[in-house]
């Protein structure tokens, strides 16, 4: 236990420029004596500790000292690895070659030349449409200069949009660029897949105190996925996408074959989306506003392509 608390302390000065006695004594759950010890020990594993006093004092790693590389196991050399080059295959940004090549120099020697015979291999590639959209924003976020384009909601409204560009990050499978939006004068997310008629401005910005990190949590606080939550029992021929889409934890199997799922979705229409999406394999079950929204929509399809159907 306090080997394993040593290199979490160790970790920790080599990540943070400073740290307090008493920060890392209520960190890890020890007296402030214990952390006297801990960096007593540190120094004699030849790791300069260096502390500051003071009200803003506190405990610093040596300026300019480096971990020996063994620090790192292969398996830790090759899970960095796959990442970089998975950022390497989504970006096509040749400044990470360098740093391919100097990772892979650093790795432990092995059989294997670096990247080869990894048990894990990272590809992030965007669609065509979204990678001809990367290189200009890479480059636009870099040299701070606005961006403009067209902007499709998931209603189908079209805006116009100047924004100042700050990162692009993946998820779910799914690329996005967070920004600053002039037009809207707030922090915004949007999906690359509905930008059109990209442009990058000659007018540059000073980048705004953001990080990645702030945009989440402003977002998810917006988000409620309690808002709606759907009962809903699958087909067995949907057995597998059902699985995929909402996890082994959430989804029983019937006796029958059947799939039940309790769902939660941010909102009515996009509860109704994923429904649909389902056609005749999707039963709803609840709640009652949802079904009520559904037989609408059922209607209007039936009126649309002229389906006769009796009353519901």
């Amino acid at each position: 236990m306090k080997l394993d608390r040593l290199l979490a302390i160790t970790m920790t000065l080599l990540n943070q420029p400073r740290v307090s006695a008493t920060e890392l004594a209520e960190r890890f759950e020890v007296s402030l004596r214990t952390i006297y010890r801990d960096m007593e020990s540190i120094n004699q594993a030849g790791i300069p500790i260096v502390s500051f006093p003071g009200s803003d004092g506190g405990y610093e790693i040596m300026a300019g000292f480096r971990i020996d590389r063994q620090m790192l196991s292969l398996d830790d050399f090759s899970a960095i690895f796959s990442a970089l080059r998975g950022t390497r295959s989504a970006t096509d940004n040749p400044n990470l070659d360098e740093l391919l090549e100097k990772i892979g120099a650093l790795m432990p020697r092995t059989s294997g030349s670096a990247g080869q015979d990894m048990p894990i291999d990272m590809d992030f590639s965007p669609t065509p449409s979204d990678k001809e959209k990367m290189g200009p924003l890479h480059q636009a976020i870099r040299e701070l200069h606005l961006v403009r384009f067209e902007y499709l909601d998931n209603k189908g409204t079209e805006t116009e949009r100047t924004v100042e560009p700050m990162g692009l990050f993946l998820k779910g499978y799914v690329w996005y660029l967070y920004a600053y939006c002039l037009t809207r004068s707030d922090i915004r997310v949007f999906r690359l897949t509905r930008m059109l008629k990209l442009r990058v401005l000659p007018e540059t910005f000073v980048r705004r105190a953001y990080t990645l990190q702030d945009v989440e949590e402003q977002f998810m606080s917006r988000a409620d996925f309690s808002k709606v939550v759907a009962e809903l029992r699958f087909g067995p021929k949907v057995k597998t996408r059902v699985r995929d889409e909402f996890g082994f934890g959430q989804v029983t199997e019937n006796p029958d074959g059947t799939l039940s799922v309790k769902a939660p979705y941010s909102s009515l229409d996009r509860a109704l989306q994923n429904v649909l999406s389902y056609g005749s394999h999707a039963t709803l079950l609840g709640p009652p506003e949802l079904i009520e929204e559904l037989k609408r929509q059922v209607r209007e399809l039936a009126m649309k392509y002229e389906v006769q159907v009796r009353p519901i």
